[in-house]
């Protein structure tokens, strides 16, 4: 009798632990860059590992790099994983290549309170932001995002609307006119929701979720670097004071600057991914030549300022804002702008206070001469074979003497050698 309730138990028990699955969820906050690219793969590489039933994208961006959104929606066409993008948490956005990204997944979903749209491309110039309507590029991204919504049983003309005429939804909006399939306030109800789904795109596949175990996936130290460089804001500020730390190292040798300099730049062409603009290039070396060459002519004039001006406005430029560089929406591209002008401006500003301060200490004339005579005090012993200190003026020298003399005896400056007074007791 004990051995038939135990095989009943194990046979009433062995199916849900069979049957129990797994669900990998990654988290998207911020700008789509290379790290987000990276986190992708890494998480679908994670997912089926432990072949789990699915991977929940939670998306909060204002949209990103065009070359890293149509990597990550080639690596959702070829995954044999179910992609859930979740636009998460309330007041989230899925902008631009965001909306891409959400079009082209498995299952589509968002929580009440949040916004997919604005994918219309803008570029940046001296003229100020502009929408891009060239056919050609138009073209591409409508067709593209038209066949993902077509492949995955989608509202096609919303998805074209999103691209030519800046459509934005909230969920009910986006839920009624079929871009998404699912509303929900949490990751657990979401997969209730979905349980039993039956998926009859790039996978055939029915998903069983009920009750599946949420598994948050932790990006490698590598992937949060990226992640972190790689943010057009900070690679920004990275090659800002990077520029600045160069030519102050050029400037005035001795102080590292130039090695800091150089580690700065490299990180935030790193962040920009190489895409560099000929004429911020040249603004930024005419700048470094103006700069050298004021610390070289009398006078604080018209080479530096000018070099300080090129150097800035370089500056501005070298950072990549518009199509198709970054898929962003127009607020975002104003937020970029806004966190590379004002630092530039800044650092110029200060740039500026400590150019002139070393140009002022390198014209200086030599004080040595009016110091020959003058009186001075021993704060540290002085010995014919040690040297010791001595206050003058308020300020601590280095000082011998061939005769030793004690600390607070006056002495008289009889000379210098290098940064060591020679004195005599007075």
């Amino acid at each position: 009798m004990k051995k038939l309730l135990l095989i009943l138990m194990v046979l009433f028990i062995l199916p849900q632990l069979v049957e129990a699955k797994e669900v990998i969820v990654i988290e998207v906050n911020g700008p789509i860059t290379t790290g987000t690219l990276e986190l992708f793969k890494a998480g679908l590489e994670k997912a089926q590992e432990i072949d789990a039933e699915a991977l929940i994208v939670t998306l909060d961006t204002p949209g990103g790099g065009l070359t890293e959104t149509l990597e990550i929606i080639k690596l959702i066409d070829r995954s044999e994983i179910p992609v859930i993008s979740y636009v998460n948490p309330t007041g989230a956005t899925a902008w631009s290549a965001g909306t891409m990204i959400l079009v082209s997944s498995h299952v589509a979903a968002m929580t009440p309170n949040t916004v997919i749209g604005s994918a219309q491309p803008a570029s940046v110039s001296v003229q100020g932001f502009s929408t891009i309507n060239e056919s050609k590029i138009i073209n591409a991204l409508t067709t593209l995002l038209s066949e993902k919504a077509r492949v995955h049983g989608r509202n096609e003309s919303a998805s074209v609307t999103f691209i030519t005429e800046n459509l934005n939804l909230n969920p009910d909006e986006a839920k009624k006119i079929g871009v998404i399939e699912f509303i929900s306030p949490n990751t657990k109800d979401l997969l209730s929701q979905i349980n039993g789904l039956r998926l009859n795109s790039t996978i055939k596949k029915t998903l069983s979720t009920k009750d599946a175990e949420i598994i948050k996936f932790k990006p490698s130290l590598r992937i949060r670097f990226l992640s972190v460089i790689a943010n057009p804001t900070l690679a920004s500020i990275f090659l800002i004071i990077g520029i600045y730390a160069l030519i102050f190292g050029l400037s005035s040798p001795g102080f590292g600057s130039e090695i800091a300099g150089i580690v700065l730049i490299a990180l935030g062409l790193l962040g920009i991914g190489f895409d560099i603009n000929i004429v911020a290039v040249f603004l930024l070396i005419l700048g470094i030549i103006l700069i050298l060459i004021e610390l070289n002519t009398p006078g604080f004039g018209i080479f530096g300022i000018a070099g300080i001006i090129a150097t800035v406005i370089g500056s501005i430029l070298l950072i990549p804002t518009s199509f198709p560089r970054y898929f962003v929406s127009r607020e975002f591209q104003t937020t970029i702008i806004a966190s590379v002008i004002v630092p530039a401006v800044i650092l110029g500003i200060f740039f500026v206070f400590a150019m002139y301060k070393v140009i002022q200490i390198r014209r200086k004339k030599p004080a040595i001469g009016r110091m020959i005579g003058n009186i001075a005090k021993v704060t540290e012993k002085i010995t014919p074979k040690k040297v010791g200190f001595v206050r003058y003026k308020g300020e601590t020298w280095q000082a011998k003497s061939n005769k030793t003399i004690e600390k607070g005896t006056q002495v008289i400056i009889e000379g210098k050698k290098g940064p060591v007074l020679v004195v005599r007791k007075k």
